[in-house]
């Protein structure tokens, strides 16, 4: 049976570096025996339909195909409509009432608990705020990504050691939502 994915690239085609043109994307997935192959934005997601491997195989099958294609390491997390769907459903915050430049998720390889940001003092950075969710951070920065002081701490090895983590703005959280439901 077949099912559709949501592939996050994470660092590619930001500051003219790293650079994975969708349309070469599109055809490397093709290649790999995937159907559907379609992308979104420049900044590393495709939405495609797989008849075999798991979440883990999949990112890894990928990720060893862009280096070898391109020349250099790719982090990629895949996941599921249904988990893409119940991460949007999950939402701690009220993301119908805010900008989507204000409300972010960082996708993490592996499932995180609260005792890796207790050290995290949350009401030094408010307004700004965060939540775990399952394999995901929810974190709201009502000045934007590039302007929270909350993110940029957050993303300290300390909290994400071992951890492969790519964060989108909420547009594109719910868009990747549509794409694998269609």
């Amino acid at each position: 049976m077949a099912t559709t994915y949501a592939a996050l690239l994470r660092g590619i085609n930001v500051g003219g570096s790293r650079k994975v043109p969708m349309a070469d994307l599109r055809t490397l997935m093709t290649g790999l025996g995937h159907d559907g192959v379609r992308t979104y934005l420049q900044s590393g997601q495709a939405v495609f339909t797989a008849t075999h491997g798991d979440e883990e195989s999949l990112a890894a099958e990928l990720a060893s195909a862009i280096e070898k294609q391109f020349g250099f390491a790719v982090d990629v997390i895949v996941r599921d409509h249904a988990y893409l769907k119940a991460v949007v459903e999950a939402c701690p915050f009220p993301a119908a009432e805010l900008e989507a430049k204000q409300l972010h998720v960082t996708y993490f390889s592996a499932p995180v608990d609260a005792e890796r940001f207790a050290g995290v003092d949350q009401e030094a950075f408010l307004p700004e705020e965060f939540r775990l969710g399952d394999r995901v951070l929810y974190l709201y920065a009502p000045n934007g990504l590039g302007r929270s002081k909350l993110a940029e701490m957050l993303s300290r090895p300390r909290f994400t050691k071992g951890l492969i983590g790519t964060t989108r703005n909420w547009n594109t959280v719910v868009k990747l939502v549509e794409m694998t439901g269609d």
